[in-house]
């Protein structure tokens, strides 16, 4: 991103106009930081895009490897996964008190 100021206009224009859609829908909209889904599936904040495409294999059992782009994605749908399904539990535990 900060090597082409251009491309993250774009992809900030981009992002806006896929929440407003989203948002227009009345969908749920989620937002994650790298540093949060760096940690939900390599378990440390500050892993390395080798790391992440590493592990999204393995947690998804992908044979072959995923581009940059791909690990990204699937590692954010990952983190939401593991988010949600943390919610739910603790939505639970607070029903039993």
């Amino acid at each position: 991103m900060a090597k082409n100021p251009a491309a993250a206009l774009k992809l900030g224009q981009a992002r806006g106009a896929a929440i407003c859609a989203a948002v227009v829908q009345q969908l749920p909209v989620a937002e994650y930081t790298p540093r949060e889904v760096k940690q939900a599936i390599v378990g440390k904040g500050n892993a390395d895009k080798l790391q992440v495409q590493h592990m999204t294999r393995i947690l998804l059992n992908i044979q072959g490897n995923l581009q940059e782009d791909q690990a990204d994605a699937l590692g954010v749908a990952l983190c939401h996964a593991h988010v949600f399904a943390f919610n739910n539990r603790l939505r639970q535990a607070a029903r039993r008190f």
